[in-house]
């Protein structure tokens, strides 16, 4: 097997393509959506699809492909897979529900208190959808297949 052109491991390559268009995806929907390039969506947490879930699956499906799917580091790669995708989808959605009613109740009492209950709003896009994390467990899956010649060359 070759050297990876990107990080010197092919896994680490096809991993790093499934995250990279999970997270350009979100910066061009909130170019289409909100008609104005934010960047920062690049960086950030939630949205559709799960970078998490992307890279997780990617890393599963390519160490299946290169290293069979009977092997211990398949089986690493599916559990560590299933517990990112779980928390992505359930304990970090929650916390960005809980910061939802948090900031909701921190507006709420500023107002009764005159503005003396400033505090920073937390940050709500935390976890994803059902939905998001289906499309971003599928990209990656898809992009360990089309780069399946990479990761066996």
């Amino acid at each position: 097997m070759e050297k990876g052109i990107i990080f010197g491991n092919n896994i680490l390559d096809v991993v790093f393509v499934a995250w990279f268009i999970a997270q350009s995806y979100k910066v061009i929907t909130s170019l289409v959506v909100e008609k104005k390039l934010v960047i920062k969506r690049f960086w950030e947490t939630g949205g559709m699809p799960s970078s998490h879930s992307s890279t997780v699956s990617a890393l599963a499906t390519s160490v299946g492909i290169v290293h069979g799917t009977a092997t211990p580091l398949f089986a690493v790669s599916i559990i560590l897979a299933t517990v990112v995708i779980h928390d992505a989808a359930g304990i970090r959605r929650s916390a960005g529900k809980q910061a939802s009613v948090l900031n909701r109740l921190g507006v709420t009492l500023s107002k009764l208190f005159d503005g003396r209950f400033n505090e920073d709003k937390l940050k709500e896009l935390l976890g994803h959808t059902p939905v998001e994390v289906l499309i971003g467990t599928l990209l990656g899956i898809a992009v360990a297949f089309i780069f399946k010649f990479h990761l066996v060359s």
